[in-house]
């Protein structure tokens, strides 16, 4: 920290790492690849109001009181189509190399050190806001695709920003996707600016790295939340993370906006992929080892980035299905179900949180004092920095009218609530206000001092004031085979078989196999969103913006067969059009099977809203018209964000395999299971609905409700045919502290060696005064069986397991039998029954209440 407290309070100008300030990015959105779209985004130097006008102080505010402006910077002579173009940077990923296995506790956020407090006490007023102010990069550019070097210098000099966030690639930069060289100029040029104007301190950049790197060229990207959840290994969380963590910070980025932890109740909602599926036992495992790979010893190790985990909270059970809905919650089910997987990541170091879009019982999230003070700091022990989502606190006036303007939005966020930075965006309302209210003794500067605190104290700890660039060292490892093959990895144990009639699959080389549909032959479908930008690629980049880092399912099949099968379109991505359809069912009456492939387009957040969950009727057609046409098995394969209705698919095809969102390399993974080369082990994370009305049905859900889904959590088959038996207890009686042990012989009868899940479920017969659950997944691992091989799994359940918070927001237990199930949903009557004994007047824990 010797360099901490030099030039005053910030840092001396340091020597950028390739010396380069710079000159590649841009202001605006390319179409819809813009990340959070605002009537705001094209308006340089950050001088838009809530009407689109142009302001640099709020009628409430002087102009003493307020940073004296520069001179706002003009654009060059605009000589740019605005055509993004494909990024020529090139490099030759490493085959391997070694990385930092670090498995031990996360040492997460904790008290501000004494430097830190010494280094924001010398501050200004208006620099400590700046260090809670964060600006999209479309705001540091030009109207050529490059960065805007005097742009920089304004938001740093002028309001003394510390906080950049994004690609340029979603925000108007020449090239579509940055390589790690050309993104790490960009922020390089940034951090060498912000180390020389204003208050000399370095910059934190955030990104959302959701699935791997996916806003980085080569970063490697892995199955989206609930594909990875589907894998039930944990261990898939943690490599996405760690590879994640290491390919963004090649590009000079020290700050992911990941994991997501919603729970995905509504499953029509357009960012259920994001997430680790509707159970909060699963979400919690997987956040655990999401935030370990993700940061690790992030306060010594430069390849680890600050995890954000968000959406904070219960942004996954709007009413409507559509993003940002209003969300009906009780307050018990809220710590029961929605709290746990946070409660999980901030037990486990997570450095920052994110607060969630929306409102709860039409309470505004960014403003209560309930959600954001006394549940997320108070009574879940949050220590660490907290930003909020895009623009959120100016919607509680323009979208919610939760406050009467943005005056008022703001003052309440900074009055009721701990938040730390504002992800204002594209204006410099927050800071004005805040200077404003502090001056006016509206706010206490201690308010202000405590938040500027935490973030620089985050900066601290990711090594910013000793190392602020980019590491230019990582650039070789991304991309590279070893990661490459991790990612294809994880997709093998993703992908789930949900149906196999007459043992459809897998399929044999010697079969001549047709191909169709609209995601056989793609990249882009098997990314989704937040897949190169916000929205996934666009049509005019289509699958040519990958460069090669990625592959098809077409390709995956050639790579096995030696040559590519026969393959026809069939019907467009959205549904629209039929092509070829004479063709491809003339082709059918002579195939031994036929494969299609259906699916979504790629979507994020509100442009991702629908009206109904059913698939297009042109994708269900074109599946009855090819079985009209032929008597060959067909074998659909999904590739979905979300569960879509499939009308009468299921009774059409003989096999349904559901690959999720999978990432550019699903290719491979997908045909190896196709063929055989990989047994099945994905199980839904999710309940998967059979009607509309089953949107928001859950496997937790209170046990007299009807839960006959198309098909249930925790369902998928194998190849291989596994018989379970001799399911022991430890112990008959569960009482608190003397958890037991749960033991089941699992046997592998072949035909393929097999990675089994066994999943521990309760069902609480009864439960005094409230309804008890459908079944609660307590615990699960996931096995290697060979052919032939039998093994015992043994697996905890502990009475504290099954307390639960009642309405008065006390965790207590209520005594009563209690069935301790195996995976029922794929086998039948494996099962012990214990008694759970405890006094229900016994408070474990109690619940703060508003």
């Amino acid at each position: 920290t010797s360099l901490l407290l030099s030039a005053g309070f910030g840092l001396a100008k340091a020597t950028s790492s390739n010396g380069n300030n710079g000159n590649n990015g841009n202001n605006g959105n390319n179409g819809n690849n813009g990340h959070y779209s605002s009537h705001c985004s094209g308006n340089h130097y950050g001088q838009c109001s809530d009407d689109g006008s142009t302001s640099m102080q709020d009628e409430s505010s002087s102009a003493s009181e307020t940073p004296t402006e520069s001179t706002a910077p003009s654009d060059p002579q605009c000589t740019w189509d605005t055509v993004p173009i494909l990024d020529p940077e090139t490099w030759a990923p490493v085959e391997s190399y070694a990385f930092n296995t670090y498995t031990a506790p996360v040492v997460g956020p904790g008290d501000i050190d004494s430097d830190i407090m010494a280094m924001v006490n010398g501050m200004t007023l208006e620099h400590k806001v700046g260090q809670m102010t964060q600006i999209e990069t479309g705001q540091i550019a030009d109207c050529n695709g490059n960065l805007n070097e005097t742009a920089v210098r304004y938001w740093i000099e002028t309001w003394g920003v510390g906080s950049f966030l994004e690609t340029p690639g979603n925000h108007g930069g020449k090239y579509s996707w940055y390589s790690p060289k050309n993104f790490a100029d960009w922020t390089d040029a940034v951090q060498a600016i912000a180390l020389e104007y204003g208050p000399k301190i370095p910059i934190i950049w955030g990104l959302d790295s959701v699935r791997g790197a996916n806003y980085v060229k080569g970063g490697t990207m892995f199955p989206s939340g609930t594909g990875t959840a589907a894998t039930f290994n944990p261990q898939n969380a943690y490599n996405a993370g760690r590879i994640g963590a290491k390919d963004t910070r090649a590009a000079g980025v020290h700050w992911a906006f990941a994991p997501v932890l919603d729970i995905a109740v509504n499953k029509l909602w357009s960012r259920t992929y994001e997430n680790f599926g509707e159970d909060p036992f699963l979400s919690s495992e997987m956040a655990k080892q999401s935030v370990l790979g993700y940061q690790g010893n992030y306060k010594t190790d430069r390849s680890r980035v600050a995890t954000s985990i968000k959406h904070f909270i219960a942004y996954g059970d709007p009413v409507d299905g559509q993003d940002r809905g209003n969300r009906y919650i009780a307050k018990n089910d809220l710590l029961e179900y929605y709290a746990p997987p946070f409660q999980a990541a901030i037990d486990s170091g997570a450095a920052a949180v994110m607060e969630s879009y929306g409102v709860i019982n039409e309470e505004g999230v960014v403003i209560s004092k309930y959600y954001l003070t006394d549940l997320l700091r108070n009574q879940m022990g949050f220590k660490g920095m907290m930003v909020t989502d895009w623009g959120e606190i100016n919607s509680q006036a323009s979208t919610y009218f939760t406050a009467q303007d943005t005056y008022e939005a703001n003052r309440l966020a900074l009055a009721d609530t701990t938040i730390d930075m504002s992800m204002v965006a594209d204006d410099v309302s927050f800071s004005n206000f805040t200077i404003s209210m502090v001056k006016n003794g509206i706010i206490p500067e201690s308010r202000i001092t405590e938040s500027a605190a935490r973030v620089l104290q985050l900066k601290k700890d990711l090594g910013l004031f000793d190392a602020p660039y980019a590491d230019r060292s990582l650039t070789e490892t991304v991309g590279s085979a070893q990661d490459v093959e991790t990612s294809r990895d994880a997709i093998r144990e993703s992908v789930t078989l949900l149906q196999n009639n007459n043992n459809a699959l897998p399929l044999s080389i010697s079969e001549k196999v047709l191909y169709i549909g609209p995601t056989i032959n793609t990249t882009r479908y098997m990314g989704g969103g937040w897949n190169v930008h916000w929205q996934g690629p666009t049509d005019a980049e289509g699958d040519a913006v990958y460069q090669g880092f990625g592959d098809t399912i077409l390709e995956g099949v050639a790579q096995i067969l030696g040559s590519t099968p026969e393959y026809y379109l069939g019907v467009d991505i959205q549904g629209e059009n039929y092509t070829d359809v004479s063709a491809l069912l003339a082709a059918a009456k002579s195939a031994d099977k036929i494969v299609i492939g259906l699916g979504e387009p790629s979507y994020a957040e509100e442009l991702g809203d629908r009206g109904n969950m059913t698939l297009p009727a042109k994708h269900i057609d074109l599946v009855n018209q090819v079985a009209a046409a032929t008597n060959a098995p067909i074998v659909v394969v999904l590739v979905e964000g979300r569960p879509r209705l499939l009308g009468d698919i299921p009774t059409v095809a003989d096999a349904i395999i559901d690959a999720y969102l999978p990432g550019p390399y699903g290719g491979l993974p997908i045909a190896e299971i196709l063929y055989g080369k990989t047994n099945p082990s994905g199980r839904l994370p999710i309940t998967y609905p059979a009607m509309e009305s089953q949107h928001s049905t859950l496997i937790w859900q209170p046990l007299f409700m009807d839960y006959t889904p198309q098909w249930p959590f925790g369902y998928g088959l194998g190849y291989s045919s596994i018989a379970y038996s001799n399911v022991t207890v430890s112990s008959s009686t569960l009482s608190v502290g003397s958890p037991i042990t749960v033991s089941v012989t699992v046997t592998n009868n072949g035909p393929y060696d097999q990675k089994e899940p066994i999943m521990l479920f309760t069902r609480q017969q009864y439960r005094t005064g409230y309804a008890t659950e459908n079944y609660r997944l307590r615990s699960f691992d996931k096995v290697d069986l060979a052919v032939g091989e039998t093994q015992t799994v043994s697996l905890t359940l502990a009475a504290e397991d099954l307390a639960f918070w009642d309405s008065q927001l006390r965790k207590r237990i209520e005594p009563a039998p209690v069935n301790v199930v195996i995976n029922p949903y794929t086998q039948e009557n494996i099962f012990a029954v214990v008694q759970l004994d405890a006094d229900p007047n016994n408070v474990l824990a109690q619940g703060v209440d508003a």
